[in-house]
C-alpha cells in the first residue's frame, strides 16, 4: 500500500500524535522514535567526541513538513528550526503544489572544487600550461589519495587552472574536481589538494600557499520546479496573487536590498533540512549566497507566468550534501531524521533540500501577495511570547487572542494578561 504524507490539519495534533503519524509513516523502531522524542538523544560522550570543551548540548526544536509530492513520491520532511511559521509555511505550500501535481527535481553530480593556490610564478600563463600538460597524471595522482571513494564510483574527475590578477600580483589557481558520491567531501578534497600541492611547486617553481576545498559547489547542483494554476495559488483571486508575486519577486531581482531578504527566507527552509540531517549549514549557506553573487546577486529562485497563465517557479542551488561522515552518522537524531525521509543517495536529498526551498520562497511570496508576510508569523510569535511569560498550556491561546487583538505582542502585556485573568 502507498502511503502519502498528505494530512489535513496536522499542526492540530499533539506532540504525540505528531510523532505516531511519523513512526508508522517511516517505519521507526521504539528506540527510533524515541531518538526523536527524548531530550538529550545525541548525549554528553558523543557531543564530546564531536566539538571542543563541551559542557553540554543544545537543542533546536523538531518539526516535519507534510504533504509534500516530489517526482510522484511522498516525503515527510524532518526539520530543525527555532524560526515561526517555516514549518506551518512549507507544509501549507505541499498541500497546495500537490494538487497540481507536486514538485520536480533534478541535479548534477556531486562534484566538489579543491582549490591549489600558487604564488611568486614567473610566467602565469606558461606555468598554467604545465598544469595542464600534466592534467592526466595529477588526475590519478588525487584520486590515489582516497581509494575507497574511487572504488564506489567517484574520485577525482577533471583538472581546472586559472590565472588570477590580484594586488599581491598574479597567482595561479588549480582546480580539481572531485566526484565525492554520498559524501560531502571536505576531508577527501582537502587531502587531494594537499598530495598536488608539492607536484605543482615542482611543476611551476611556484610557491603553493592555500589548498582546500571551495564551499562555492558550482558544479554541485541541485533544482526543483513547481507549476501552479492561478485558482490554486489563489482562488478567484488566482491572477492577481501571481501578478502580486511577480512584482515581489522582479523586486528582489532588481534590488540587493531586497534580495538579501528574498534569498534569506529560503534559506529559512534549507537551513533547517541541512540541520535536521547533520549536515553543514554554514557551508550551505556560504555556497548559496556565493552563487547568487556570481553575476550580480540575483534570487536563488526564478518565477514567471506562462503561455497558459499558470505560475512557474524553479530553483537551482549548490548543494554539498551528505549521507556519509560527519554529524550524519554521529548523530542519532540525524539518523534517525535521514530515515524519516527515505533518500536513498546525496543527490536525492539535496533535491528535497532545494524543494523545501523552492516551497518556502512560494509561501512568502504568496503571503507577501495577500494578507502580508506578518498575518500568520504574527500569531505563531504570539504564542512563543505567551509561553516566554510563563502561560500554561489551558492559558496560551488566549493570551495570544488579547495580545493580537490589542496588537501588542511582548512580554510585559502578556505578564499583565495573565495576572488579569487570574481575577476573572
Amino acid at each position: 500500500m502507498t502511503k502519502s504524507s498528505e494530512y489535513s490539519g496536522f499542526y492540530k495534533l499533539t506532540p504525540e500524535e505528531r510523532l505516531k503519524f511519523v513512526t508508522e509513516f517511516a517505519g521507526l523502531s521504539e528506540e527510533e522514535a524515541k531518538n526523536i522524542s527524548t531530550p538529550g538523544s545525541l548525549g554528553i560522550e558523543k557531543a564530546d567526541g564531536m566539538v571542543e570543551n563541551v559542557i553540554g548540548v543544545m537543542e533546536l526544536p523538531l518539526g516535519v513538513a507534510v504533504n509534500f509530492l516530489i517526482n510522484g513520491k511522498d516525503y515527510v520532511i524532518p526539520m530543525a528550526t527555532e524560526e515561526p511559521s517555516v514549518i506551518a509555511a512549507v507544509s501549507n505550500m505541499g498541500k497546495l503544489t500537490r494538487k497540481c501535481g507536486g514538485f520536480t527535481t533534478s541535479s548534477t553530480d556531486p562534484i566538489m572544487i579543491g582549490q591549489i593556490q600558487l604564488t611568486n610564478v614567473d610566467n602565469p600563463q606558461e606555468a598554467k600550461e604545465k598544469i595542464l600538460d600534466a592534467k592526466s597524471d595529477l588526475i590519478q595522482l588525487a584520486s590515489a589519495q582516497d581509494p575507497m571513494l574511487v572504488k564506489f564510483g567517484g574520485g577525482a574527475r577533471d583538472l581546472e587552472v586559472r590565472v588570477l590578477d590580484t594586488e599581491l600580483g598574479p597567482m595561479v589557481i588549480t582546480h580539481i574536481l572531485v566526484d565525492c558520491r554520498d559524501a560531502m567531501g571536505a576531508n577527501a578534497v582537502n587531502t587531494m589538494a594537499e598530495a598536488l600541492a608539492p607536484q605543482l611547486e615542482q611543476l611551476t617553481g611556484g610557491r603553493v600557499y592555500l589548498r582546500i576545498l571551495s564551499n562555492l559547489a558550482s558544479y554541485r547542483l541541485a533544482r526543483a520546479r513547481v507549476k501552479v494554476t492561478p485558482e490554486v495559488i489563489g482562488g478567484e483571486n488566482g491572477e492577481e496573487v501571481i501578478d502580486g508575486i511577480l512584482e515581489a519577486y522582479t523586486f528582489a531581482k532588481a534590488d540587493p536590498y531586497r534580495c538579501a531578504t528574498h534569498n534569506k527566507g529560503i534559506m529559512n527552509g534549507i537551513d533547517a533540512v541541512i540541520i535536521a540531517t547533520g549536515n553543514d549549514f554554514r557551508a550551505i549557506e556560504a555556497g548559496a549566497h556565493a552563487f547568487a553573487a556570481l553575476k550580480g546577486y540575483q534570487p536563488l529562485t526564478e518565477w514567471k507566468r506562462d503561455s497558459e497563465g499558470d505560475l512557474i517557479g524553479t530553483i537551482e542551488v549548490p548543494m554539498a550534501v551528505g549521507l556519509i561522515g560527519g554529524a550524519v552518522k554521529v548523530h542519532p537524531t540525524a539518523r534517525t531524521n535521514v530515515k524519516i525521509l527515505g533518500v536513498k543517495s546525496a543527490n536525492e536529498l539535496g533535491e528535497i533540500v532545494a524543494t523545501i526551498g523552492l516551497a518556502q520562497n512560494l509561501g512568502a511570496l504568496r503571503a507577501l501577495a495577500t494578507t502580508g508576510i506578518q498575518h500568520g508569523h504574527m500569531r505563531l510569535h504570539a504564542r512563543n511570547v505567551a509561553v516566554t511569560a510563563g502561560a500554561p498550556p489551558e492559558l496560551v491561546e488566549k493570551v495570544v487572542g488579547i495580545m493580537l487583538k490589542e496588537k501588542k505582542v511582548r512580554v510585559d502585556r502578556a505578564q499583565e494578561i495573565l495576572k488579569e485573568l487570574k481575577y476573572e
